[in-house]
């Protein structure tokens, strides 16, 4: 098939951007590079190094020969999206290239507009664009089961049967999101179930749960091919941050009392998952919902595990419960059902002591890139203005990493 991956650049892009490629598809990659910058813009960076990528594209090509287009740009210019998808002519598009951070989304208002702003009127652009240039084409877009919130009754796939006042109907599943990101994910999911009735298209929302994990068949052939890994507290997980914590013996910050309870899936379920929902595409018109986690864990959970393998390390980890930044039950009930990609033929990875000491060995070899000023939580739900440390909507000003972008364009457009 002909895949368009946008955000191909990003944490999961880039896997799975390799993972297509290997599997014999024509893979183009859309990336405007905006996750670098707001990274520099914010002061935190990557435990892992990652290449710039152009230099990932020509590696992947030198290792394996498999070609992968990139090409940089920014899907809120309709005219630069309408060419490469007239050009391109994708079968399916795996929608990654969204900001994709609450608490980012929570800094202050120009963060929120930022974030809602890049991510509605970016996918609203792919919505027109694929009906005038391949209405045929498979959407299938990146959401979070953050939609859905914690609510008393078990969460179902995307929609729910209701009984009211004697009448049936099956209707979409309430959502409850916690953070102007999760917001822009309730309003993508509008907009792209209304565009496959109104205008026929097709589409898959996968709501996701937690990633943990950077090692995958692909990334594990040269450094120069890792994805990144994020643990600070704009744009890390709670489980990266726990493993970087107990690696630099600091201890392990649980917000809150930490019942909150969320859905986890390991990375290389993440591209299987894709590459499934994309081989059996929807019927024309039908918008589907797939939850995409296969476990779930409370956040003290998860310290606890990783302070078992700390233990097998020579590492003495405790345990700080932290005043919780976000606006969330600390306790609640969770129960949501992700049987769809099973029944499609998921296999998935369960966290077990074995994966998480690898990801442990990642940290350890990487601890001395740690910033240490950027684990705890600066930015706090309940404020309207953030630390003035975040440059304005995230958007880098300084001379060297405009520079570094600029070279990053040239090359990949050439």
């Amino acid at each position: 098939m002909n895949i368009l991956i946008i955000g191909g650049d990003g944490y999961l892009g880039w896997p799975q951007s390799m993972y297509l490629s290997k599997q014999g598809h024509r893979v183009c990659i859309v990336d405007n590079l905006a996750r670098r910058a707001w990274d520099l813009g914010c002061g935190t960076s990557s435990l892992t190094p990652i290449w710039m990528l152009p230099e990932r594209v020509a590696l992947w090509k030198d290792l394996t020969g498999g070609v992968i287009e990139a090409v940089v740009g920014d899907i809120l210019d309709y005219d630069f999206l309408a060419e490469v998808m007239s050009r391109f002519s994708p079968d399916a598009i795996v929608h990654f290239g969204e900001q994709r951070s609450a608490p980012y989304s929570m800094i202050d208002r120009e963060h929120a507009v930022q974030t809602q702003t890049n991510n509605v009127v970016g996918t609203l652009n792919l919505l027109y664009a694929t009906k005038e240039f391949c209405p045929d084409a498979h959407l299938v877009k990146l959401g979070t089961m953050g939609e859905y919130g914690t609510p008393n009754i078990d969460i179902e796939e995307g929609f729910i049967e209701i009984t009211h006042n004697g009448r049936k109907d099956v209707l979409p599943y309430p959502k409850q999101p916690g953070s102007f990101y999760h917001l822009s994910k309730v309003h993508d999911s509008h907009n792209i179930m209304f565009a496959c009735k109104t205008w026929g298209i097709r589409s898959t929302d996968l709501n996701q749960g937690i990633v943990y994990g950077v090692k995958t068949a692909e990334t594990a052939l040269h450094d120069g091919l890792a994805t990144r890994f994020d643990y600070d507290g704009v744009w890390g997980t709670v489980l990266n941050r726990y493993c970087v914590e107990a690696a630099i013996g600091r201890p392990l910050t649980v917000y809150g009392e930490g019942g909150q309870t969320r859905g986890f899936l390991d990375i290389r379920d993440t591209l299987r998952c894709i590459e499934l929902a994309i081989l059996k595409p929807p019927r024309a018109g039908e918008y589907r919902v797939f939850n995409q986690f296969t476990e779930q864990f409370s956040i003290l959970d998860l310290a606890h595990l990783v302070q078992r393998i700390g233990a097998h390390k020579d590492l003495d980890v405790t345990v700080d419960h932290l005043p919780d930044p976000r606006v969330e039950q600390e306790h609640h009930y969770y129960l949501a059902r992700h049987t769809k990609l099973l029944d499609l033929g998921l296999v998935p990875h369960n966290l077990s002591d074995v994966l998480l000491d690898s990801i442990m060995d990642v940290v350890i070899r990487c601890r001395e890139r740690v910033i240490e000023e950027t684990l705890l939580p600066q930015v706090n739900w309940r404020s309207t203005r953030n630390p003035s440390s975040y440059s304005k909507s995230g958007s880098p000003s300084a001379e060297p990493i405009e520079m570094e972008l600029q070279a990053a364009h040239k090359a990949a457009t050439r």
